[in-house]
Formats: C-alpha cells, sequence, structure tokens
C-alpha cells in the first residue's frame, strides 16, 4: 500500500535507504549520511514510482514512500497500535 502525503506537510525519516538521490534537475547520488533517522523535512513534491521530493536541513532529496511517514503520526501511537 502506498502512503499518500500532502504537498507542505511535515514527514519523518522512519529508515535509511542505501543511498539517496538529490532533487536536483540533474539528480546526484548522495550517502544516507546527509539525512538523519528520524529528522523531519517538508514534501515539496510527488514523483513518479512512490517517490517524494523532500527539502531537509542539508537539500532537498527523493525519497521513497517506504522511508518517510507523516510526522503528525507519534512514534509512541505507532508502537501502541502494533502491540494490538
Amino acid at each position: 500500500m502506498s502512503k499518500e502525503f500532502v504537498i507542505g506537510a511535515k514527514v519523518r525519516v522512519v529508515a535509511l535507504p542505501p543511498y539517496v538521490k538529490t532533487a536536483d534537475p540533474m539528480p546526484m547520488l548522495r550517502p544516507p549520511d546527509v539525512i538523519y533517522l528520524g529528522e523531519e523535512g517538508t514534501v515539496i513534491d510527488r514523483r513518479p514510482k512512490e517517490y517524494w521530493g523532500v527539502r531537509f536541513a542539508k537539500g532537498t532529496f527523493l525519497l521513497d514512500s517506504q522511508y518517510i511517514e507523516s510526522a503528525d503520526a507519534s512514534p509512541e501511537a505507532f508502537e501502541n497500535s502494533s502491540e494490538s
């Protein structure tokens, strides 16, 4: 199931990909340490194949929806719902 986000929504990194791709007109691959687990960013656009352009402190990167979640969803709420 794909996750849907609204442009301008705050999202949180929940897992680090093996690399990240910049959202520049000429994209580059960067090591995953340019973002960190739990970092929050802002969704700036939607790309094909469940990729999202997200602006973080160190730049704007393309992330697959499996690596991000809405910042409104608290980690405690997720843990409690998975125990049921």
